[in-house]
This record gives structure tokens, C-alpha cells and sequence, in this order.
């Protein structure tokens, strides 16, 4: 695997690739990578014939400057797993060399109602971080292929609108199926940092989505909504939302809709440490 830190040598590296007909996968990151990256790897590495990942913890896109400071940074594991897993490009840029002259050079994007809901609503700018810096990576990798985990549902169509917004319309967005622990929690970075008792009581997450999935011929969403943030409530969670909407847009839907994909999300807060999950039907 070989690594680059500034942009303009990774340029050149896959320059010389891409005049010899590589197709490139890419697979951003914040590091601290577990299965459900690898598994993004794994995907691209069967899809393309040049991986690159990037890992790169953005500040931009944490409103709470304490989650920034104790994002975990794990590099040399990372890096372990990367070349495990086929990696052949890793790209670890620093915050000077993602944002040259500052925050305000690289530009940024209006996603609409995509930021003003859900976690753009409980995180003001989040999107607008990731927008930034998501537009800024595809700029210098220029790939074919863009692998995203399905966890990060909202994420996932604000950086397919990102996409379409760049005019990069033969990029593909690729959406891989989130990665979980045996008990249903989805994979995450921030897993890690939880206790043994509250990594315990995470899994209860993936039941209730579970729960709001079952339900959906039987019983009205509220009644279930109701039932599922008075469980996350017993076992320690801060409810942010526990939500349903459609599929294909995120808009909000105050109940099941027969015949329509539907997407069920939960966020909620344990201690320090907040988790996302979301269930598609």
C-alpha cells in the first residue's frame, strides 16, 4: 500500500494509474476503522482495479468541539487493517493541506431540507462540514466509484446530492449494507468508547428498529415510536429522535405507508457517546 499526505503527489500517482486504464474505488474515512470499513474495501477492491482510502478526521462537520477532540485516532491500526484488507492507496492529509487557506476557500454546498431535518436539525453545519470536505476529496481523487455505508443514511444522500451537484455524473455511488456486532449494533468508530455496561444496553438500539419494522402491518407508528423511546429511556439513552420517513427522499411520514420503501432512524445519546442506526423496509 503506498501513502501520500499532500494532494498533488497523490495527483501524479494516480494520474500515471489512470493513463494506464485503472478504475478507481474510493473509500473516504475518518479512521479508527473497524469491519464495516473493511467491508467498504472489500466491496471496492471486487469492483475496481485501484483502492484508495483517505483518513481524515474533519473539523468541520463536529458542532460539539468535545467530540472533535475525542474522536479516537487509531492510525498505525488503521493503516494494519488497510494493507490486510488489499488497500492500495491510503491518503492522510492534514487540516492545512484539506483546507489550504482556511475553512471559508473550499467551497461549500446548500442541500436543502436534507440539512435542516434529522441530523442536520440536532447538529447545525454538520452537513455543510461534509459537503466541504467530501467535494473537496472527490476533486483529487477523481474516482469511478464512491463507497458509502448505509449507517450513515442521511449522510449517504446528502453526498449523492453532493455528486449530482458537482456535475460528476459518472461517478457512482455505491451504498453498502451496514456492518453489525452479533447483538445488532451497527458498527461504529464510536463504540469504542463506550463502557461495558452501556455497550450492554447499545444493542437495544437494533431491537427497536426492528420492533418499528415488525409493526408496520399491525399497529400506528406513534404507538410504537412511544414504545421504543420509553425502552431507549430504561436502559440510559438521551432520545435525539426516533423517526420514520421515505426511503428515496427523507421526508417525514407521520405513519406507514403500504407499497412505500420507508426508512426507520434512531439517534440517541448513552453517557458521552451518541449513536445513529436506521432500518430500511
Amino acid at each position: 500500500m503506498v501513502i501520500f499526505k499532500y494532494a498533488v503527489e497523490l495527483n501524479k500517482y494516480i494520474s500515471a494509474r489512470r493513463a494506464n486504464g485503472a478504475q478507481i474505488g474510493f473509500v473516504p474515512t475518518m479512521g479508527a476503522l473497524h469491519e464495516g470499513h473493511i467491508s467498504l474495501i472489500g466491496k471496492a477492491k471486487a469492483d475496481n482495479t485501484l483502492v484508495i482510502c483517505s483518513i481524515f478526521v474533519n473539523p468541520t462537520q463536529f458542532d460539539d468541539k468535545s467530540d472533535f477532540e475525542k474522536y479516537p485516532v487509531t492510525t498505525e491500526d488503521d493503516i494494519e487493517q488497510l494493507i490486510d484488507a488489499g488497500c492500495d492507496v491510503l491518503f492522510i492529509p492534514s487540516v492545512d493541506e484539506m483546507y489550504p487557506g482556511g475553512v471559508s476557500s473550499v467551497r461549500g454546498y446548500d442541500f436543502g431540507y436534507l440539512e435542516q431535518l434529522l441530523e442536520g436539525l440536532q447538529r447545525p453545519g454538520h452537513f455543510h462540514g461534509v459537503g466541504q470536505i467530501v467535494g473537496r476529496l472527490l476533486e483529487i481523487v477523481e474516482p469511478q466509484f464512491l463507497y458509502l455505508g448505509q449507517k450513515d443514511y442521511q449522510q449517504c444522500m446528502v453526498i449523492t446530492k453532493l455528486v449530482a451537484m458537482m456535475g460528476l455524473y459518472e461517478l457512482k455511488v455505491v451504498i453498502c449494507p451496514t456492518v453489525r456486532e452479533p447483538d445488532g449494533l451497527a458498527m461504529s468508530s464510536r463504540n469504542r468508547r463506550l463502557t461495558e455496561t452501556q455497550r450492554a444496553r447499545a444493542g437495544v438500539i437494533y431491537q427497536c428498529l426492528v420492533s418499528i419494522e415488525s409493526k408496520r402491518d399491525t399497529s400506528d407508528f406513534s404507538v410504537v415510536q412511544k414504545e421504543c423511546m420509553e425502552l431507549l429511556v430504561a436502559k440510559g439513552f438521551v432520545v435525539d429522535y426516533v423517526a420514520l420517513a421515505h426511503a428515496r427522499t427523507l421526508q417525514p411520514a407521520g405513519n406507514y405507508l403500504k407499497g412505500e420503501p420507508m426508512v426507520a432512524l434512531i439517534a440517541a445519546r448513552i453517557g458521552e457517546i451518541r449513536l445513529i442506526d436506521n432500518m430500511v423496509f
